[in-house]
């Protein structure tokens, strides 16, 4: 590298405007110094993005800055965390500084607007990969996990399905899209994911559990499924699709977009019948909305019923964007 590791830290990482009253000392030296809030518990997550499985070749600096903090604070929404503080691992095959200037103005611009502060992290030479390391609080009877949901309850989501999964396939070039507004939104929605972290915070105390969906719909609630050790049964017809995905793919296509592709970092989330209305004013201080998409049954199984008929799915799996 032209750039040696501690100058290419201070020049594009290292920030004097005002820091986080939590942080006792951030980057500079071995290791930062945090504070924790008194009955706290801190919600650690940690996700690293490579190129050729999890990004391709092709995304900007600003894109790829702005979606691994994105999918870092969507686990951390899942739990209903509010986010403080993160580190940062960046893995360069050369120190291209153009790229490292866009980067870093993308990564503070997303930190700033989720007010989190980086604290410490590494730089090394090697394939193209970004690790993030988030942390964050939520108070210990409020923390959000997969088990606790029982037969009776609702499943929702937030947003709409499977846009990410087309945008990706327009990436790839294997959609061409009828409008350059559809591309866009849908390319926008695959780069760029919004984490639902007011959402999250809004789920405390109401949600019987949560996840957030980066594997696809179908997966990720088969965790919540296997943790709390019970069935569910998806309403096909009451799945949230966005106007573009519709517009885009017929019916049947948006459906498996919507069950089995990743990337759309929304929250799938189960709560009793009897707090609907509390988390629907809950939901009137978030930009988001929810969708009640199914409901949580005995035994173990995923069913999915089409106008009150169950129905058979042979859905194609999501392992990172290679698979589709």
């Amino acid at each position: 590298m032209s750039i040696t590791e501690f100058s290419l830290i201070e020049k594009y990482f290292y920030r004097l405007k005002a820091q986080r009253k939590d942080v006792a000392l951030g980057i500079g030296d071995d290791c930062a110094l945090l504070k924790v809030p008194e009955g706290q518990l801190m919600a650690i997550t940690v996700d690293t993005l490579v190129e050729n499985t999890h990004f391709l070749p092709s995304t900007s600096p600003e894109d790829l800055a702005w979606k691994a903090i994105s999918v870092n604070l969507s686990d951390l929404a899942a739990m209903g965390a509010e986010p403080a503080w993160l580190s940062l691992a960046l893995t360069l095959p050369t120190a291209d500084e153009s790229w490292l200037e866009a980067f870093s103005n993308s990564f503070f611009e997303c930190a700033d607007y989720y007010d989190i502060q980086l604290v410490g992290g590494d730089t090394t030479s090697g394939p193209l990969a970004v690790t993030i390391q988030a942390m964050g609080f939520t108070p210990p009877a409020a923390a959000l996990k997969r088990s606790g949901t029982k037969p009776g309850d609702l499943i929702c989501v937030t947003g709409n399905l499977g846009d990410a999964g087309l945008g990706l396939a327009i990436s790839l070039n294997k959609h061409t899209c009828l409008t350059s507004k559809h591309e866009e939104t849908l390319k926008a929605r695959f780069n760029r994911p919004t984490p639902r972290v007011a959402e999250g915070i809004a789920l405390r105390n109401l949600a019987s559990s949560a996840i957030d969906l980066s594997d696809g719909l179908a997966g990720d609630l088969m965790h919540i499924l296997e943790a709390s050790e019970v069935g569910a049964a998806i309403e096909l017809d009451s799945l949230p699709l966005s106007e573009a995905l519709l517009a885009e793919c017929d019916h049947q296509q948006a459906i498996q977009y919507a069950l089995a592709s990743g990337d759309d970092y929304e929250l799938c989330f189960t709560l009793a019948e009897e707090n609907l209305e509390k988390l629907e004013n809950a939901f009137k201080s978030t930009s988001s909305k929810f969708t009640q998409i199914g409901r949580i049954v005995g035994g173990t199984e995923l069913i999915y019923t089409s106008k009150g008929k169950q129905v058979e799915l042979i859905l194609s799996g999501y392992e990172h964007f290679h698979e589709l």
